[in-house]
């Protein structure tokens, strides 16, 4: 005999229901930008994070926490992302071990070129997952969160 537990359940529903709509949006989003800027998402979302800091700089560490990837990952990005000139790899100058990505004045280029594809993209998607009755109630929770909310 197996015992349920709503809460459990209920947790689980939520989390399916976030992956799937999550997928949705990474899929219209890679799909525009790679089509029209030849950026992943996760190269859009480097770029983004780093633009939004004062200096346009950031720790690897927080980098791999704005991308959610692992901090080889990340590195390996990175490296991309300054083989293409977008970004650059410096010196900390409080502390020579520490090593920060900025954005190159090309990445702050091509994001100002990429950030209305981005923009426009997500809101068509939100807006065609908000018709699946299953994903309406999530897509409006999001369209709630407060302005400004930092994810670095």
């Amino acid at each position: 005999m197996v015992i349920v537990d709503d809460a459990v359940e209920a947790r689980a529903r939520g989390w399916r229901t976030l992956a799937v709509l999550h997928g949705r949006l990474e899929a219209a989003l890679e799909r525009e930008l790679q089509a029209r800027h030849e950026l992943s998402v996760v190269e859009y979302t480097v770029l983004d994070a780093l633009s939004r800091q004062d200096g346009g700089h950031l720790r690897m560490q927080q980098l791999a926490r704005a991308t959610a990837l692992s901090s080889s990952a990340t590195t390996r990005l990175v490296t991309r992302l300054e083989d293409r000139g977008l970004a650059a790899r410096v010196l900390c100058a409080d502390d020579r071990r520490g090593i920060y990505t900025e954005l190159t004045a090309a990445g702050t280029e091509l994001l100002q070129q990429a950030r209305p594809t981005h923009d426009a993209t997500l809101a068509r998607a939100l807006a065609s997952a908000a018709e699946a009755p299953e994903l309406e109630g999530l897509v409006e929770a999001l369209s709630t969160l407060p302005a400004g909310h930092a994810t670095t």
